[in-house]
């Protein structure tokens, strides 16, 4: 029987986004572009499959790849008023079925999980006798990520990274196997496992125990994955284990944000979805809500290219959130000048009353950021560098959760919660006016302040929510990291600011070399460099701002010229500047030495 409020659930829809929630059962395929609502539309699927009657919620596991949108799921569904359904990263879910199962199916307890691959794969390359530098070794413990999330073995590695053309750090494919061969030997006598190997774990149990998976399948009938182009061989092979041969599965995911292929990822899951589950519906997400008609169709232009055709089999958006200022790219003589170039442009716009926390300069690699953080604290400018410090790991947070959590007892809903928690973390340093500058005191500030908002939004979705709730909250926030917003600009790499979005958006350093990045030598590469630069244009709702620089340093030659990609696509751009680069050969792997007596390999 229906809930009365289940078609109240579609009636907030668009009609396409109507289309994926009115239909909670069957397999189905959804193609959504940068901003089109998938997240709604996916939580109001599910909503209404719970509204409706058709499934239960505890029945339900959505996966995703980050914390934070796990977080951001599980409290949608809360304001939907929707319980019991498991919003989970791919590792959070497995984890949590290993350390049940394990006990029952292996014996004992669960192994501890290695905070870092660094000290075992530095011991794997001392024993082989490899002299690699520290970042080999970094590189070295990426190389045993990707051949994991491709399900690969000492054994299998060597010929799957030749056919990928891999290059191992300072080996070659046969010396990197032997370095694979070590590390596991080492994690065994240490009685340890990684990160990966909690998907391979997971998986091994679920194939070779009958009950686990009867239990798992039992528990869990119907599937949602959000970022289905960014799953890879091992989590693709995990979620079938799960299905255990059913179809009840909904993934949503774009081909044109398909970024992370050097992690294994592929968007060949997402493109083969029908002929895996066959009958499955597609449906596709096209009105973007986040940018104006201007930042949209520098985005549609981009992903057309040269030849003026649909790329990736991704959508063409339709803008929805009106007119705006034309995207602007701005050349400048050196790095430096960009740096304070775009510094002096962010300060103009906060004093514009543009809030800081809606500002972000985008870049490609994490070297860049620097001379950015030195312009912005010249000018006293507020800033955070996404991927650093952890929210719920500074030490002003700990101690506001600490007063926060003294405070529950004492609760007697005589004052009402937010004026309740302002009071108390005034005792941790809060006040109702950001203090003058920046530095520490202004960073402690704004991360008790991202707490006072907070409460604010818990309010919209449990208007009779009181302290003990809101510990609650902040305990499950920091279990998945989904930190608050905090005031400041946002600095991150393109990679990380997948996902966000921004009024104020600088796209720096648009310059060949760059963007793209100089190592992309094949067309393969050079097209994933294409939806990288998509993804970053696509962050900004309202104001869109790409620079570069003629020079590295100030008086050096200006050799540099803007991205081939903005050619034809934004004034100001040489259209002939850069052409696609001819597909180069791979480079040819080292060729293991050999012993001059006994022919052995060294």
């Amino acid at each position: 029987m229906a809930f009365p409020d289940a078609d109240a659930i579609l009636a907030a829809l668009d009609p396409e986004q109507r289309e994926v929630a009115a239909a909670p059962l069957g397999p189905m395929r959804v193609i959504a572009g940068a901003g089109t609502g998938k997240t709604r539309a996916i939580t109001h699927r599910i909503a209404y499959g719970v509204r409706a009657g058709v499934y239960a919620g505890p029945h339900v596991l959505a996966l995703t790849f980050t914390a934070r949108a796990a977080g951001e799921m599980r409290t949608r569904l809360r304001d939907l008023r929707v319980s019991g359904v498991q919003a989970r990263t791919f590792h959070a879910a497995a984890l949590r079925q290993l350390h049940f199962f394990w006990p029952a199916v292996v014996g004992g307890a669960a192994p501890e999980i290695m905070p870092s691959k660094a000290a075992a794969v530095a011991e794997a390359s001392g024993r082989l006798r490899l002299r690699l530098s520290r970042d080999e070794l970094r590189d070295a413990a990426a190389e045993i990520e990707w051949a994991k999330a491709g399900t690969l073995t000492a054994e299998t590695y060597a010929a799957a990274a030749t056919r990928a053309r891999r290059t191992p750090p300072g080996m070659d494919v046969t010396a990197m196997a032997r370095l694979i061969a070590t590390y596991e030997e080492i994690k065994g006598e240490r009685g340890v496992i990684d990160f990966e190997d909690v998907l391979l774990v997971t998986l091994g149990m679920l194939r070779s125990d009958a009950r686990m998976a009867e239990t798992v399948r039992g528990q869990y009938r119907h599937f949602v994955v959000d970022e289905y182009q960014d799953v890879n061989a091992l989590q693709q092979a995990l979620l079938l284990a799960w299905l255990g041969g059913r179809h009840e599965l909904c993934v949503v995911g774009d081909p044109s944000q398909t970024i992370y292929s050097f992690t294994g990822a592929s968007a060949d899951h997402l493109r083969d979805f029908p002929r895996v589950h066959p009958g499955a519906a597609t449906r596709e997400l096209v009105r973007n809500y986040r940018s104006t008609t201007p930042i949209v169709a520098l985005a549609n232009g981009l992903a057309r290219g040269p030849s003026g055709s649909r790329r990736w089999g991704g959508v063409e958006l339709q803008a929805q959130a009106g007119l705006g200022p034309e995207p602007v790219l701005t050349a400048y003589d050196d790095d430096l000048a960009e740096a304070n170039g775009v510094a002096a442009l962010i300060e103009r716009a906060i004093a514009g009353g543009t809030p800081a926390r809606q500002i972000a300069i985008l870049f490609r690699t994490n070297g860049q950021s620097e001379a950015f953080e030195a312009a912005l604290s010249e000018r006293g400018v507020p800033y955070l560098i996404r991927g650093g410090e952890r929210f719920f790991q500074r030490r002003e947070v700990r101690e506001a959760t600490v007063l926060l959590r003294g405070g529950v007892r004492s609760d007697d809903s005589s004052v009402e919660l937010p004026e309740l928690v302002r009071s108390i973390l005034t005792g941790a340093g809060w006040g109702p006016n950001a203090p003058a500058g920046g530095g520490a005191a202004r960073q402690r500030w704004e991360s008790l302040d991202a707490l006072v908002l907070l409460v604010d939004q818990l309010l919209v979705g449990m208007p009779a929510a009181r302290l003990a709730d809101f510990v609650r909250e902040l305990d499950e926030r920091a279990a998945a990291q989904h930190a608050p917003s905090v005031d400041g600009v946002t600095l991150a790499s393109l990679h990380a600011a997948k996902g966000l979005e921004w009024d104020l958006v600088v796209l720096a350093g648009v310059s060949e070399g760059l963007i793209p990045i100089i190592m992309a030598e094949t067309h393969a590469e050079v097209d994933e460099e294409r939806r990288l630069l998509y993804v970053g244009i696509t962050r900004a709702r309202r104001e869109l701002h790409l620079t570069w620089a003629r020079a590295k340093v100030a008086g050096g030659r200006a050799a540099r010229r803007p991205s081939r990609f903005l050619g034809g696509v934004i004034e100001g751009a040489n259209a002939s500047g850069g052409r696609e680069p001819r597909e180069r050969k791979p480079k040819q792997a080292k060729r293991p030495a050999h012993c001059r007596t006994c022919a052995a390999p060294l």
